[in-house]
């Protein structure tokens, strides 16, 4: 599929990830933020910059728990908790966080 972002297209898979990593910016975030019912506030970056961290140092994305694991190292246990992200990304942390940080689908996630 393609997603047409400010007369860019962008390939995605059918569910609307990015395909390429390296294509994304925080102007491509925002837009696929709004597709998916969703306004990035400041809370929102931090897990998105967070998760590309993450994912482009170990090479994997982790699943839910190691997910929230690796959140409550970094940036404390409030953010960790699992109220906080579902509020964030009320239709799944994980698999929302990757998709808008321009990541692949984590394979832990239908």
């Amino acid at each position: 599929m393609v997603l047409n972002i400010d007369g860019v297209e962008l390939e995605t898979t059918a569910e609307g990830f990015l395909l390429d990593a390296a294509v994304w910016n925080e102007f491509v975030a925002t837009e696929m933020a709004q597709l998916n019912g969703i306004t990035i506030s400041p809370a929102h970056w931090e897990i998105l910059l967070f998760i590309r961290e993450y994912y482009f140092q170990y090479q994997h994305l982790p699943n839910a728990r190691m997910f929230a694991a690796a959140i409550r190292k970094k940036l404390g246990e409030d953010k960790a908790n699992s109220r906080y992200l579902q509020k964030l990304f009320p239709d799944g942390p994980l698999k929302y966080a990757c998709k808008l940080a321009g990541l692949p689908k984590p394979p832990t996630c239908l």
